[in-house]
């Protein structure tokens, strides 16, 4: 198992596939935070909490969560990359056990995805930094607040990347795991959290547990708004980690059953 994964660890050091990520990272991260925070949260529609405040401090932080989508792109074209390209095919040829070659690349994906969360939470902190020395306004969000929701955000990170690169090992088409997670986080789970009794479930959904994970409500809060219901009680942050940990596990389970059973070509 440790020569897959030094194996699969090469090859992706190989590929351009870690520079993207890295910028990717990097505009999800510091770019939006300092984007928000220099425009001011308070002067958005409708108006947020300052930066000057600990709630305001967190949002702008903590929406970097929204973009989480982008790790699992990452993570589904690298993967789906490897069917389409048939360079998988030479792997399995090598280590015909394939459930242990989609658990080894799950593994460096994981590595990968925790790479991406960690300067996307660090760039992140430092474009509020910048922007509350800019603007000459207080930081009033304790240290340990700070540190403990940047560490869910890279924990988070990583979950959707290996999530992602399930999903394109089940695809095996770009396009089409492209089309599942943006279609999914951008549509129907939004979908669902408008129609009444059916967004109860939000919070067991993998964006429900996002938002318990990284304590990012806004959205939630907002579409509970403009619908006049009750917007759905999340879980506490261990939760909403445990059930995006249970998705990865599921959907990784599938692709590794799977893979034994259907034909690379």
């Amino acid at each position: 198992m440790n020569r897959l994964i030094r194996g699969e660890a090469t090859r992706l050091a190989a590929v351009r596939l870690h520079r993207w990520t890295t910028l990717a990272a990097v505009l999800c991260g510091g770019g939006l935070t300092g984007l928000l925070s220099l425009v001011g949260p308070e002067n958005a529609e409708p108006p947020m909490p300052g930066i000057d405040t600990p709630e305001g401090a967190a949002l702008v932080v903590g929406i970097t969560g929204v973009l989480l989508f982008v790790p699992a792109v990452i993570g589904a074209i690298g993967i789906a990359g490897e069917y389409r390209h048939r360079t998988i095919a030479t792997t399995f040829l090598a280590a015909p056990r394939r459930g242990r070659v989609l658990a080894a690349k799950l593994l460096v994906y994981a590595g990968l995805g925790l790479g991406y969360g960690v300067i996307a939470a660090l760039t992140s902190a430092l474009a509020l930094l910048g922007a509350v020395l800019a603007r000459g306004v207080d930081l009033t969000i304790a240290p340990a607040d700070l540190a403990g929701l940047l560490i869910r955000l890279a924990v988070a990170a990583t979950v959707y990347t290996v999530l992602g690169a399930a999903i394109g090992a089940l695809a095996r088409n770009q396009l089409v795991a492209v089309g599942i997670i943006i279609g999914y986080f951008y549509f129907l789970e939004y979908v669902l959290l408008i129609i009444p009794g059916i967004n109860t479930v939000y919070p067991y959904l993998p964006g429900g547990a996002t938002a318990a994970l990284t304590d990012f409500t806004f959205i939630a809060g907002a579409i509970a708004e403009q619908t006049a219901s009750a917007g759905p009680t999340l879980l506490p942050a261990a939760g909403g980690a445990a059930v995006l940990l249970t998705y990865a596990a599921l959907a990784a389970t599938a692709a590794a059953v799977l893979s034994l059973r259907r034909d690379i070509t």
